[in-house]
């Protein structure tokens, strides 16, 4: 199975990092009305977690869209 490619991966694994620190950063600028030091971390945790795990699943089941396998978008 070529979706399994390093270059896959990497380039998977890039897109969810970036979601999951976009997602911090939406939260916590949301979140400034009451202070950085009454964020609630394990909420930010765990929402950023699930972003990251569904930005991978999103990229896995994007590759066989354009026959590109070692790309995971839609988009060519």
């Amino acid at each position: 199975m070529s979706m399994l490619s390093a270059t896959f991966w990497k380039r998977a694994v890039e897109r969810a990092v970036k979601t999951a620190a976009q997602v911090v950063v939406g939260m916590l600028s949301a979140d400034h009305v009451l202070g950085l030091l009454d964020v609630d971390v394990i909420q930010v945790v765990s929402v950023a977690g699930l972003s990251l795990v569904l930005s991978l699943l999103t990229s896995v089941a994007s590759a066989p869209a354009h026959g590109d396998s070692e790309n995971p978008s839609v988009v060519k």
